[in-house]
């Protein structure tokens, strides 16, 4: 993984964080996990939520999503969270292990500042396509909070003796300055690390690191360059913390992946019936049965299920397995389940070329339940859901590194981490 030659660069930060007392009210999921319907929800239970810096177009639904004043609403808040002393910049600056436990799973991740030339050289390596509209939306939340307010998850090759000193770290720091635990029974840890000879070999250790691989956060990281590009393009300085983004990286080896969802809101010019009609002439189609609904992923019911492309389809209330054999000749990238409905459904059949713009396919991130897919398509919101099986650790990252882009949406990464428990600020 990775080619010897440019090297990545790891930055301390001074970031912004909540009160001890106050992090678990602030503590917030991702912006783009919760619709803006769920964010009034829980706003107008908790007031203090970073969710009002994240999705400031929840609380101004009389305007468009991309109006000024969305982004403007977003500054006002993150100052208020600091004016009140709910969140305050450290001192000097430092870096901070991330970590969570989840269903008895434990991830450990160490919280820095990452430099966009290296995402613009790939150094930092991305496998997915990002959308333009939420490519734009963050490049302009950016640029008006001036601050990076959500972490961008990468990945480092575990090949050495980085993760096992990272991990020797939670022990010698011994208590988290911040601990949230989410309702759903997930703890979220942060330690300070601010003893400078952990931190130069921190750097040292990574100097030998040729490449990240973002997990998560791919418009992020895009929106972090885009805000340096439009600083230049428009003559204004463009150095310093600007040219800098917050990630998180973790060990290739410890973290999760799952499927991402598809869904559908027409069939084109195809019925139902005509549709799995078409459907035949590409795949194998065969009614499912009953699914466990609770659960993120529908288990293949073919044999010796490596050897083939599978995917599950919700259409007129009923599941169904789909199958295709795997062209062993072709590259890793033509040979994910992802590219095969791209290229014989959601391309040939329906005419979405552009995944990363048409309105009419949307996606639902792999660690909501099945039953979510159901309830989407029964309420007619949907024509048609499909389920997909998690892809490869190791696949994805030998895509990126040979510069293949997988269609957006592709994967879902755990753990999910949780936006205003550090904040990097720039001016």
């Amino acid at each position: 993984m990775g080619k010897v030659g440019y090297m990545v660069r790891i930055y301390r930060f001074a970031g912004v964080r909540p009160d001890r007392f106050a992090a678990s009210s602030i503590a917030a999921v991702p912006y783009d996990v919760v619709t803006a319907d769920e964010v009034r929800a829980i706003i107008a239970k908790n007031p203090i939520t970073f969710l009002r810096v994240s999705r400031p177009d929840a609380e101004l639904p009389e305007c468009d999503p991309d109006d000024e004043r969305v982004y403007q609403r977003a500054l006002k808040n993150f100052i208020a969270l600091q004016s009140d002393g709910r969140m305050k910049k450290d001192p000097e600056p430092g870096m901070y292990l991330y970590r969570v436990c989840q269903e008895g799973d434990t991830f450990v991740g160490l919280c820095c500042c990452l430099d966009v030339d290296d995402y613009r050289k790939n150094s930092i390596r991305r496998h997915e396509q990002t959308r333009y509209d939420k490519e734009k939306d963050r490049t302009r939340h950016i640029e008006a909070v001036r601050a990076h307010n959500g972490p961008v998850v990468l990945l480092y090759p575990n090949c050495g003796d980085i993760f096992s000193f990272i991990e020797s770290l939670v022990s010698r720091l011994k208590v988290p300055d911040t601990e949230v635990t989410t309702d759903t029974g997930i703890l979220h840890q942060i330690f300070r690390i601010t003893d400078k000879a952990v931190l130069d070999r921190l750097e040292t250790y990574f100097s030998s690191v040729p490449s990240l691989y973002i997990a998560d956060g791919h418009h992020r990281a895009k929106a972090a360059l885009n805000v340096v590009d439009r600083r230049i393009a428009a003559g204004k300085p463009a150095d310093g913390e600007v040219t800098r983004f917050m990630g998180v990286i973790f060990a290739h080896d410890r973290v999760k992946i799952h499927g991402y969802s598809r869904l559908l809101t027409d069939l084109g010019a195809f019925t139902p019936e005509t549709f799995m009609s078409r459907l035949k002439d590409w795949f194998d189609v065969r009614r499912y049965g009953e699914v466990d609904g609770s659960g993120y992923n529908i288990p293949p019911k073919i044999p010796f299920c490596d050897k083939f492309h599978v995917f599950h389809m919700y259409l007129s209330g009923h599941w169904y397995e789909c199958t295709r054999p795997v062209d062993s000749c072709e590259t890793a990238l033509n040979t994910l389940d992802v590219t095969i409905l791209q290229k014989h459904v959601l391309e040939t059949m329906l005419g979405i070329t552009d995944p990363r713009g048409d309105a009419r396919l949307q996606y639902l991130g792999g660690a909501r339940p099945v039953s979510d897919l159901e309830r989407l398509v029964n309420s007619g919101k949907f024509q048609v859901a499909f389920a997909m099986q998690p892809i490869r650790i190791d696949t994805v990252l030998s895509i990126a590194d040979a510069n293949g882009v997988m269609p957006p949406k592709s994967t879902w990464f755990e753990p999910k981490l949780l936006s205003g428990l550090v904040v990097h600020t720039f001016e």
